[in-house]
């Protein structure tokens, strides 16, 4: 039997078939610490979600939700250079969620100022009940301010004039959306899609879920219940719980039960109530029929005897405590406990 030899068309149309044959989806914590506070080293709150397939692995397209300290070392360590970065997306502006990026940005800028732009998905500005405006924008077109008004950036510009004049902003495209009650497609990608719904922590707080023929994952950020306080039946989102319908995985912040104003641990109510609980979490991705709940942003951090100032009753967790309290929330899937550069790959190999 004579082969003849493939046209150009047909070379195409096999690539894209094989592409389409094995997607895949990562996702990586780069930073698993719960607020401001520092427990050894852990890195600030962020998630790294890539899609791909075996050929990349699984990192043709890839997104970061939110940028804590420390990220950038985290994604050098998770074989993903900033440089490769398609878009950032912040759920909130808190500083222990924002305050990596202006670290990714002036490395872009210092090495990558030709672009490609970094596309920065957050929400409107957003005024809070005592006045003041929550402005990712405003955070987006000063990013640089500190290196402009210290004079780097001007040295930098005369030690290469092609680097952009305005410093790291100029390489931000912000792609702000008033985040809503339900579900909306925010930024999208070839096959990979996100949407967004707002969610209650503080004005302007949205969480995100990433679509992908692979599977799909949602982003729930600091989320918690739209009545502050209790009684209430859960300290979730409803919100993110319409958005987590079918997910895949389900990645969110949480605080442990022990630290509820009941426990003796000094931890202020307000604070604790804006929080979703372990075993809420557990509940709710019971509901939604996830596979997989990925605590992060844990409140206490496993080991800790404390949390900032305030004590842990019957002292450090581990990961055990919070495995069982996610059970007892009802979810019987898998919990994955968050350490920073856990992963996860969908399919699994």
């Amino acid at each position: 039997m004579r082969f003849l030899p493939m046209t150009a068309a047909a070379v195409l149309a096999l690539s894209t078939l094989q592409l389409h044959a094995s997607p895949c989806i990562k996702i990586t914590l780069t930073g698993t610490q719960g607020g401001p506070p520092v427990f050894q080293g852990q890195a600030g709150s962020g998630t790294l979600v890539q899609y791909g397939d075996d050929e990349n692995n699984c990192s043709a397209v890839s997104l970061q939700f939110d940028t804590g300290r420390g990220t950038t070392q985290r994604l050098s360590m998770a074989q993903t250079p900033v440089g490769k970065l398609d878009a950032v997306f912040l759920t909130h502006m808190h500083s222990d969620h924002t305050e990596g990026l202006p670290d990714i940005m002036q490395l872009r800028w210092h090495f990558a100022s030709a672009g490609p732009k970094v596309d920065l998905v957050c929400s409107d500005d957003a005024r809070s009940p005592a006045g003041h405006v929550l402005s990712c924008r405003k955070f987006a077109e000063h990013i640089g301010d500190p290196l402009i008004n210290s004079g780097e950036i001007a040295q930098r510009l005369l030690e290469n004039k092609k680097r952009l004049p305005g410093g790291p902003a100029d390489l931000l495209n912000v792609l702000s959306f008033k985040p809503a009650e339900n579900p909306a497609e925010v930024w999208s990608s070839g096959e990979v899609s996100v949407s967004a719904v707002g969610s209650r922590h503080i004005p302007g707080h949205a969480s995100y879920r990433v679509d992908t023929p692979a599977g799909s994952v949602v982003i729930g950020g600091d989320a918690g219940n739209d009545n502050p306080k209790p009684p209430r039946e859960s300290s979730t989102s409803a919100h993110v719980e319409k958005l987590a319908m079918g997910a895949d995985v389900i990645v969110h912040s949480t605080i442990h039960p022990v630290m509820g104003p009941d426990k003796d641990s000094g931890f202020p109510p307000p604070i604790y109530f804006r929080q979703s609980t372990v075993t809420d979490l557990g509940a709710m991705a019971n509901r939604t029929g996830s596979d997989y709940l990925v605590l992060t942003h844990l409140i206490p951090p496993m080991g800790a005897a404390r949390q900032g100032p305030y004590k842990i009753p019957g002292g450090g967790l581990t990961e055990a405590d919070y495995k069982l309290a996610a059970i007892n929330g009802g979810f019987l899937g898998n919990v994955i406990v968050g350490t920073d550069l856990v992963s996860l790959r969908l399919p699994p190999k």
